[in-house]
């Protein structure tokens, strides 16, 4: 792992141990949670990729998607968007 890809997921454990525990209620519509989704994909498939992927699910989550489980892929995505086909 690179030591930018170290380096942001101290910053998100730091996130979970210290910030994430002082909110009232839990907001994550996600299994696993935004944040834990983001230091796997970031472990897996480094800084930038990781990082594109933690953002991507961030932006997603939101009262208008339903949510649910929702792995870090094995391999990084051509495309983000799942309805979009290429031909």
């Amino acid at each position: 792992m690179s030591l930018a890809a170290r380096g942001l997921v101290k910053v998100v454990r730091y996130y979970q141990h210290e910030l994430s525990p002082r909110k009232p209620v839990p907001t994550c519509r996600f299994t696993p949670t935004c944040s834990e989704y983001a230091a796997q994909a970031i472990e897996k498939h480094g800084a930038l990729r990781g990082g594109w992927l933690a953002a991507w699910r961030i932006v997603r989550c939101n009262p208008l998607v339903p949510g649910g489980f929702d792995p870090v892929p094995e391999h990084f995505p051509s495309q983000l968007h799942p309805n979009k086909r290429t031909p």
